[in-house]
């Protein structure tokens, strides 16, 4: 029998892109940039739980489901000499500028979600200009009925509101809708705002971290029809 879901609400970083493949280039160009040598670049990606040369991440980065401003926050606690606005302005166009890798083509399995009737939105923890660049980059930028960021007035995740803004928008009660995320943050706010939880591991964290906090755990979001259709 089908699930009763009539709106799928995704993160962005690690759930529509595969969450090294673009973060990861991300993370080594800004890196490269905001530090004087490649000794002071390695030394902040180990504070930021990052290699500054392979791009690949610790599972605790802040970096994984963090803002920006979090993100900025936590570089200046190894380099107070960074300016915060500076700072915050340079990842933001680096992270417009980056190639983002899809998990799956995604025009054609957003038209079968749309084909099932869903709403669709995005909710990240990003700011909107890269989430927009990154979405119109694959083409799909005009396949969700709402996409919000950490700047678009709501708390961040792993808060809830930016999910309930999502579902009143869409029309569809909170219960009928799932957060689908690769994260801790996704799935606590999930939770959190009443919404079936689907965890995809295309990001940094295992099924067992995953698991406690998600109705499923999938390889990736390919695998959601044929779990609705269940």
């Amino acid at each position: 029998m089908a699930k009763d879901i009539g709106a799928l609400l995704f993160d962005k970083d690690g759930t529509l892109f595969d969450f090294e493949g673009t973060w990861g280039q991300w993370a080594v160009r800004a890196l490269a940039e905001i530090t004087a040598t490649p000794e002071e670049a390695k030394a902040l990606g180990e504070h930021m739980g990052v290699d500054a040369e392979t791009g690949k991440f610790q599972p605790g980065s802040v970096i994984i489901a963090g803002t920006p401003h979090e993100i900025v926050a936590k570089a200046r606690e190894l380099r107070p000499d960074f300016d915060a606005d500076e700072l915050y302005t340079t990842i933001n166009r680096i992270a417009t500028e980056v190639i983002p890798v899809e998990v799956t083509p995604l025009p054609p399995l957003l038209k079968t979600f749309r084909d099932m009737g869903m709403k669709l939105g995005v909710c990240t923890n990003d700011t909107l200009e890269p989430a927009y660049a990154n979405l119109t980059h694959a083409g799909v930028r005009d396949d969700f009925d709402l996409v919000l960021g950490a700047d678009s007035g709501h708390v961040p995740k792993p808060a809830p509101d930016g999910l309930f803004v999502f579902a009143k928008h869409v029309g569809v009660d909170p219960a009928r809708c799932a957060m689908v995320g690769d994260s801790l943050h996704d799935l606590q706010s999930g939770r959190a705002a009443g919404m079936k939880t689907i965890a995809v591991l295309t990001g940094v964290a295992p099924t067992e971290e995953l698991a406690p906090y998600a109705d499923v755990v999938l390889p990736d979001i390919s695998h959601i029809p044929a779990w609705l259709a269940e």
